[in-house]
């Protein structure tokens, strides 16, 4: 059994969608998110602690709104500036910019505490930076300088999204879906059938069921 770490079952049906309803099951576990730049980092960090807690197969996700005239913002902070400034506010900020381009962005982090082939995917392995995210490891250590020590091997598979942003349209999804426009609709104007069709998750979680299936 695979288990998708969240506490959204909205995810794990869409999951499904590409898994089957039999091979993927929801863990409500709270790990440690972690602050960095770029998503991967965050999603791996979690996808190591949750393997260390379930002890079976996990896969984590991370995910975020970026900006292009912005820099990204907020990127791997979507969450946090959601929760503070929010997505009206955000909407006011992007309003003022010539360019308006955006994307969402995912990455899927899975752990089974073996390695993995290389692959045209992105493997996780760890350097110092990741060591010192990853916490103690099976034999209880982790050296930040270069150390024997190294962290769970974890696969992260990518997906995007283009749009741009708009003023709030529509009543669905969440977050910042009513001010991000795909091709004509916003995430909130679509059901959830158009949005998982076309989601940065969505995309993701392609890419990772077809690898999954050879695993």
């Amino acid at each position: 059994m695979l288990n998708y770490v969240t506490t959204n079952a909205g995810k794990v049906r869409e999951a499904e969608e590409y898994l089957g309803n039999e091979s993927v099951g929801q863990l409500d576990f709270d790990y440690t998110e972690v602050q960095a730049p770029e998503l991967g980092p965050i999603a791996a960090r979690g996808a190591r602690e949750a393997y260390r807690h379930a002890g079976e197969p996990v896969l984590v996700d991370d995910a975020g709104l970026f900006i292009e005239d912005l820099d990204g913002f907020p990127g791997p902070y979507s969450s946090y500036v959601e929760g503070t400034l929010g997505v009206e506010r955000v909407w006011e900020i992007a309003e003022a910019l010539e360019d308006r381009r955006a994307s969402f962005r995912c990455v899927l982090a899975y752990c089974d505490g073996e390695g993995f082939a290389a692959s045209p995917d992105p493997v996780d392995r760890g350097d110092r930076v990741a060591a010192a995210a990853a916490g103690p490891d099976a034999d209880g250590e982790v050296s930040v300088e270069g150390g024997s020590a190294e962290p769970l091997p974890v696969k992260l598979f990518e997906g995007a999204v283009p749009g741009r942003m708009v003023a709030p349209r529509g009543d669905g999804g969440f977050g910042y879906d009513p001010i991000f426009e795909h091709d004509g609709a916003t995430f909130a104007e679509m059901d959830a059938a158009e949005k998982n069709a076309v989601s940065h998750r969505g995309r993701a979680l392609g890419k990772f069921a077809e690898w999954f299936a050879e695993r």
